[in-house]
């Protein structure tokens, strides 16, 4: 049975409502931009990333359906994560930005949904999840994806702190002396931040640099002061 969930809700739970075609499984186009030179052979291409890009799939609607908790379902879930039961482990970042006719669905007990959805996956089952710092302060993660990810990094510590990523100092880190303190590193956002706001002050380094391979990556941590917990997101990524 095809099924979608949205923001932790299954379709399966809504009364009378049917997924009858899921989108199929794409790769997201890359953006690029073509230069032309006069006089030289060719043009040049410069590879600027991955769109975002549209997925569509088709519902339906059984005689017992309740109509209002159809809507209600896509209303209150209009943005957030999606997953489609032909890939069940893993979720879109999406937007519903394209009206729904819910008439021609009361109608006809049909309609096609379009969603606007980020071009990476991420794994349900990773989630947020701590590693634990052995003596040589050098932790292991596997991107267990298939193409580099942006990560979000949790790490409570205490002092001046480097952070060196596969070998390569990426950032320093000023945590308070007084007290022990937790500093979020957004990668794909370039920002750093705490419970009480932005802490970019704090964290000086090239946001850029920081990827997760495809596979190991060894992520070490240096310096004066003490880090006592690390905490990783999105480490995994697919296309």
């Amino acid at each position: 049975m095809n099924y979608i969930i949205l923001n932790g809700y299954a379709s399966i739970g809504v009364q009378g409502l049917i997924v009858q075609e899921l989108p199929p499984i794409t790769k997201p186009q890359i953006r690029s931009n073509i230069e032309t030179i006069d006089g030289r052979d060719g043009d040049i291409i410069t590879r600027l990333g991955y769109s975002a890009y549209t997925k569509t799939f088709t519902i339906g609607l059984k005689k017992d359906a309740n109509i209002d908790e159809v809507i209600s379902y896509f209303s209150q879930n209009d943005s957030g994560r999606i997953t489609f039961s032909n890939e069940p482990d893993l979720y879109y970042n999406f937007e519903l930005l394209d009206p729904i006719d819910f008439e021609r669905l009361i109608r006809f007990r049909q309609a096609k949904i379009s969603i606007h959805v980020q071009p990476f996956k991420y794994s349900l089952k990773e989630g947020n999840t701590e590693f634990f710092l052995p003596s040589d302060k050098v932790i292991i993660i596997t991107n267990s994806g298939n193409i580099y990810s942006k990560p979000v990094l949790q790490i409570r510590g205490y002092g001046d702190v480097n952070v060196s990523l596969n070998g390569v100092q990426i950032f320093t880190i000023n945590f308070s002396t007084a007290r022990p303190e937790v500093i979020t590193i957004d990668s794909a956002q370039m920002e750093a931040y705490d419970d009480s706001g932005l802490r970019n002050r704090s964290v000086s380094g090239n946001y850029s640099r920081f990827k997760f391979n495809a596979g190991r990556n060894a992520l070490k941590f240096s310096g004066s002061g003490i880090v006592s917990q690390v905490l990783v997101e999105n480490y995994s990524r697919w296309l």
